[in-house]
């Protein structure tokens, strides 16, 4: 009989477990309808590509997404009557058009979802009954317009430029979140570690669609696939 697979084996265990005690918790908009703080501190977080920046308010601190070139000691305001400048937080329908957004919320009121990567920023391209936005995909999405985005883009634009030059460098930065590395294909494998191994070729060997009812162990490949390959 074979061994359980990894995808079985994951959950438990240290390798399984990301040092979340380091991060720098939830980088949202502040929950008042009107804000006006200053930063006081500029941090890494573990958890993230981007660093964060810890704001100082009227209702106590907050956690942001810094901006490219945010610094301590600078005012940002949020909410009704915040002006059109970067690292301020506004109502996605008071923003020009061309002006380049981050950390987007989906619904009012849900603190930031989309654009929040290093180096990330939306544009805004047109307003409406919603407002259309140009993600970093490229793809357009339209937002209620009272939806909030911070002017500007997420800072460490520069982060994927240096090489990782090492395998035990990539381990380190994979260790720190909560990510499974290396990757090891199953046909690299041998046939009792998964049922794609065997030591006879790089090829699965066997069809590569699994039934949606398929057992723990076997359910690998295409799941439950309609159709695969390249689309004619």
């Amino acid at each position: 009989m074979g061994k359980r697979i990894i995808p079985r084996r994951r959950g438990r265990g240290r390798r399984y477990k990301a040092a979340d005690n380091r991060f720098k918790g939830d980088a949202r908009h502040p929950r008042s309808k009107s804000s006006s703080g200053k930063v006081v501190e500029l941090l890494h977080d573990p958890g993230r590509t981007a660093p964060v920046a810890k704001v100082e308010d009227q209702d106590g601190t907050y956690t942001m997404i810094a901006h490219d070139g945010m610094h301590i000691g600078q005012e940002v305001a949020a909410g009704h009557g915040a002006e059109i400048s970067t690292g301020n937080t506004a109502y996605i329908g008071s923003i020009p058009e061309g002006t380049k957004v981050y950390n987007i919320e989906m619904k009012p009121g849900d603190g930031g979802k989309l654009a929040r990567a290093a180096g990330n920023a939306a544009i805004v391209v047109s307003h409406g009954k919603k407002t259309i936005v140009r993600l970093p995909s490229k793809a357009q999405k339209s937002f209620d317009n009272m939806c909030r985005a911070t002017i500007g883009s997420v800072a460490g634009s520069g982060r994927g430029e240096k090489p990782i030059a090492k395998a035990g460098k990539n381990f380190y930065r994979n260790r720190a979140r909560p990510k499974i590395w290396p990757k090891v294909r199953g046909v690299a494998m041998n046939a009792v570690d998964h049922p794609h191994g065997s030591g006879r070729k790089q090829t699965i060997g066997i069809n590569s669609t699994v039934s949606r009812n398929a057992p723990p162990g076997r359910k690998v490949g295409h799941i439950a696939a309609k159709r695969t390959g390249a689309k004619r």
